[in-house]
This record gives C-alpha cells, structure tokens and sequence, in this order.
C-alpha cells in the first residue's frame, strides 16, 4: 500500500470494495476498513473473503446516498478505492463536500482523473477541475495500463491523489460556482457572454473582466479559480444574486 501512505491504525474507507483484493491489501497493512458495497451478492461473498479480519467492517449501501458524517462519525479517515466509473466524479465531490476524509487515494478512469486535476490551459480543465481546487490539491500519482486488469477494461486509469483543506479562496461558493457553471456551459462562448447569460450588461461584463485578464475574449479554460473567485465577488459587489 505504498501509493495510499496506509499505516497500522489508520481509518480507511473503501467504496466499491467488490470482492476484497483491495480490502485485503488495506486489512494486512493493518488499516480499520470501511468496506462500501452496494451488490447484496457481491457482499455476501466479500463477506467470506474477509470474514477472519475483525478490522474490517462492512456497510451494504450505495455510496451516492451515504450520510457521510454519520456513517464516518467524528474521527478523521483516508478513502482508498477502486471507484465505480460511472459515480466517481460526482461521489468525489459529495465527499469533498461533506466527508471527514483527510486523504484520497483513488483509482479513476484516465479521463476522469485529468479532470479531477487538471490546470487552466489544458484539454480536460472544466467546471469539475475548478471545483475540485476549491477544495483539496490534486495530482496523479501514477497511470495504471488496462492489461493490469481482469477482465480487461477498453480504458486506461490513474491513480490520483486529494489532499483536501480549507476553502482556496474566500468567497460565497454559490455565486462562485453559478459563475463557473455558466462559464463552462457553453465552451466555446467567451466569458463576457456567460456574465450576460447572469444578468450583466455588455459594459458590466468588460469592467468585471478587465480586472482579471486583459484578453475581452477570454473563456473559461483559461480562468483559475482565483480568477473565478474575483468576477464573482465584483458581481457580488454590484448587487447580482445567484
């Protein structure tokens, strides 16, 4: 468990734990495991798998619906997973939302992962990289190859890493992400048009801008968060509400 930093004692929540190769792994290393798993058939016999480590606990729930606080209590936890595709970008950000989780280590679609980390500029940067920032530092830690997989799956995945903390930057997340969200609504319309889709008016929208970047056709993949903070705080200042 080198990636995931796990060590003897350390609380770990694990969704999707399927058939336990990775809530074995995790037992051995001498974690306390939360093991997530929605199938009822698969937890029957994940059950038998892990049934002689009395450090492993196992929830039968769907982790889209989960009362985080109250399933994880008030000690703090690391999440290691092999994340179901189809959830894990809006399960990362419940989590990083409502969770007392200290640390992720998970395991992503390659597509997915760049998004969950990547930077203004490049291809996969979006509304879910921004709000991802917002909240924790992200990096890939590694690129794990389809043939490591059984059955093969028709994609590649990484391994990423979130270190959440306090909010990045100090502004009303509702007019911060109602920003963000019109802004990468539609990608190939400038940032100008977006304030105008949010009740500014042509010359609003350029004095908002040019305190932020000089380019009156900038788009929303080339704004940080920090970017993002300062139009919705001047938007704020002019009396507009989310």
């Amino acid at each position: 468990m080198a990636d995931a930093g796990v060590r003897e004692g350390d609380r770990v929540v694990e969704v999707g734990a399927g058939l336990g190769s990775l809530t074995v792994a995790l037992a051995d290393a001498g974690a306390r495991v939360l093991a997530i798993e929605v199938d009822r058939g698969l937890s029957e016999a994940l059950r038998e798998v892990v049934g002689s480590y009395p450090n492993v606990r196992i929830d039968v729930a769907d982790a889209m619906h989960a009362d985080w606080p109250t399933a994880l209590g008030a000690d703090r936890w690391s999440m290691v997973s092999n994340l179901p595709y189809n959830v894990s970008v809006p399960l990362v950000l419940d989590l990083l939302r409502t969770a007392p989780i200290d640390r992720y280590v998970v395991m992503v679609q390659r597509e997915v992962g760049e998004r969950l980390v990547a930077r203004p500029g490049e291809e996969a940067y979006g509304a879910v990289s921004v709000r991802v920032a917002y909240r924790a530092d992200a990096r890939v830690l590694r690129r794990v190859p389809a043939d490591v997989f059984w059955p093969r799956p028709k994609v590649d995945s990484v391994l990423v890493r979130l270190d959440p903390g306090p909010p990045a930057v100090d502004v009303d997340p509702a007019a911060l992400f109602a920003v963000v969200d019109e802004g990468f609504a539609e990608r190939r319309k400038t940032m100008a048009n977006a304030l105008r889709r949010l009740g500014r008016d042509g010359g609003e929208a350029a004095e908002i801008l040019r305190a932020v970047d000089p380019d009156p056709s900038v788009r929303a993949e080339r704004l940080g968060l920090d970017a993002f903070a300062a139009i919705a705080r001047a938007m704020l200042e002019q009396g507009w509400r989310p």
